[in-house]
Parts: C-alpha cells; sequence; structure tokens
C-alpha cells in the first residue's frame, strides 16, 4: 500500500517581523555589534587614473618610456639599424625597470602613509 507524503506545516510563525523581506539583496546584512565601513564615491576610469597619477607620477613616466623605447627599438631593427636597435632595447629594460621600482616605491609610500 503507498502512503501519500504531505507536506510538513508548521503552525509556527516565522522569526521575522512583518513587512520585513527575509533576504533584500541591496542592503548590507545586519550584523549585531559589527559596523561597516561606508562606501568609497565610485569613480570613472578617467578620475581613477587621474589620481593614481597624483600620487605616483613615476609610473605613468617609466610606462611611457618603456613603451617609447619598444617602438623605436622595433623600429630601428626594421629598418636594419641593429646597433641603434641594440640600444634602445638596452634604454627599454632600463625603463622597465625604473617603472618596476616606482611601483615598489609607491607600494610602500602608501602602506607607510597614515590612514584619514
Amino acid at each position: 500500500m503507498a502512503v501519500a507524503a504531505t507536506p510538513a506545516v508548521s503552525d509556527q510563525p516565522e522569526a521575522q517581523t512583518p513587512g520585513q523581506i527575509p533576504f533584500d539583496l541591496s542592503q548590507p546584512p545586519i550584523i549585531e555589534g559589527f559596523t561597516p565601513l561606508t562606501k568609497a564615491k565610485d569613480e570613472s576610469f578617467k578620475e581613477k587614473f587621474l589620481r593614481k597619477t597624483k600620487e605616483n607620477p613615476f609610473v605613468p613616466i617609466g610606462c611611457l618610456g618603456t613603451a617609447g623605447a619598444l617602438l623605436y627599438g622595433l623600429r630601428a631593427f626594421h629598418q636594419g639599424k641593429t646597433r641603434q636597435s641594440q640600444m634602445l632595447m638596452r634604454g627599454r629594460i632600463f625603463a622597465q625597470g625604473f617603472t618596476v621600482v616606482a611601483i615598489v616605491v609607491g607600494v610602500f609610500a602608501t602602506a607607510l602613509k597614515p590612514k584619514q
């Protein structure tokens, strides 16, 4: 004999207050004893780029130097100027090193700067 399974229905009211949605994904969860930090203003790519450039201007300078040396070195290589091409590739390596050092110095400077 087969017995039909009926879902168990609880007579207990749920633990939520009237009018409250159990999971509102548009709001952060409320955790007792925890106050979240306020969300920083969303900034566009241009605003973030300008802010980061002002914080550490040597990184974009190093990137431009690296790209410039690479492009001129490839152009010289294509034209058959091997000596000039080699010198520009060495300059590219120097510019890359400069950029890496600028990034590391910027990271340490940001880490040591007191929080506002």
